[in-house]
């Protein structure tokens, strides 16, 4: 090769010349949105193998979904604005930040097909456009970093305002001690069918005292529970990607046991055809079970890791560090926010002037 010579690479033409497949290695979210773009781009176009090849350069399986299920949304956008998303400049980038403010969310259509979707849902929440833009942002930072020339190919999203996330605001509802005893109550006790029980029970147990977010409860195997330092432990994958064992508490390692019934392998939390427990289907089981308990608030799985923490905090002598780490926050600004917001509701002085109003209204 000559100084005057050109390599000319793309990401077709450097994965054909491979002896194996690398999308062969990609993970399920990954393969699905390189198959959801083929469908509109062919597999002649770069777009469906820089895109999934982005997804699957993420840590996290949760972020790997979201990420995908962002782009997706933003993909539609493209095709709708009749641009490709390779070409995309700031201003259709921030154009697609407000269309995000209106645009309907996808639904289940109800008393239709199965899985049929219809845009009849509220507009995105602030959290859920700033995943969507953090998202397209981050595939374009990818594309600078998998571009084959040294021209630097700038971030149409870079300079995009995103929307104003509150710290301090959580929209996961915010249940008593007195509420998620009567949950797990109902769990152990009434939720139906009853052969479902031990399951659901120890699966809210799990969440609630071992402080889990519910994708690394589901995605544990009971090859994962074991014995550590006087402790029995569950080996998790928790946010960040990286893994850490974690004590289970006496009764909680008893409901567990008790639920697997002698099962020592295969995934933690299964279904009655021995699959393993999904995400919307814990969901629909909490849904269920709130329901069952009374309970009138939005209830998330999602939620019991939140209980969990503000519960610990109001435990006496416990230390905050000690709760940072249970909780597995990387910074002590997360854990603290918690701590603020612990009977923040309680401690208004609003009632205190209201009785005080009323007291002097019944005077006169």
């Amino acid at each position: 090769m000559t100084g005057t010579d050109v390599a000319v690479r793309s990401p077709r033409t450097s994965l054909a010349t491979l002896a194996q497949n690398p999308r062969d290695k990609w993970p399920s979210h990954a393969r699905r949105l390189y198959d959801f773009l083929t469908e509109h781009y062919g597999t002649e176009d770069a777009l469906p193998t820089l895109a999934a090849a982005w997804v699957a350069h993420q840590r996290s399986q949760n972020t790997q979904r979201t990420y995908a299920r962002g782009f997706k949304v933003f993909e539609a956008f493209a095709r709708e604005m009749g641009v490709h998303p390779m070409g995309f400049t700031f201003m259709l980038a921030d154009t697609f930040r407000m269309h995000l403010e209106t645009a309907p969310t996808w639904v289940r259509v109800k008393g239709g097909r199965r899985w049929e979707m219809a845009r009849t849902g509220e507009p995105y929440s602030d959290a859920s456009r700033a995943n969507t833009l953090s998202a397209t942002s981050s595939f374009y930072d990818y594309l600078d970093k998998v571009s084959d020339d040294n021209t630097h190919r700038k971030n149409p999203f870079f300079a995009v305002p995103r929307p104003y996330l509150d710290p301090d605001y959580s929209p996961t509802a915010g249940l008593s001690n007195k509420q998620v005893m009567t949950m797990l109550r109902t769990a152990r006790d009434e939720h139906h069918p009853a052969v479902y029980r031990p399951r659901t029970y120890a699966l809210m147990l799990l969440l609630y005292t071992v402080c889990l977010r519910i994708d690394s409860a589901l995605s544990a195997n009971v090859e994962d529970l074991g014995y550590s330092d006087g402790h029995r432990v569950i080996k998790v994958r928790v946010k960040g990607g990286h893994t850490k064992r974690k004590p289970i508490p006496p009764h909680t390692w008893h409901v567990l046991q008790t639920y697997l019934a002698g099962r020592t392998s295969g995934p933690l939390f299964i279904t009655s055809t021995g699959a393993r427990l999904t995400e919307p289907s814990a969901w629909r089981t909490v849904k269920t079970l709130a329901r069952r308990a009374g309970i009138t608030e939005s209830v998330n799985p999602h939620g019991w890791k939140h209980w969990g923490i503000t519960d610990a905090l109001n435990q006496p002598g416990t230390k905050l560090e000690d709760v940072q780490d249970w909780a597995d926050h990387s910074d002590p600004r997360t854990t603290r926010r918690y701590d603020r917001r612990k009977g923040l509701l309680d401690r208004s002085p609003g009632y205190a002037m209201s009785q005080g109003v009323a007291a002097g209204l019944a005077q006169e």
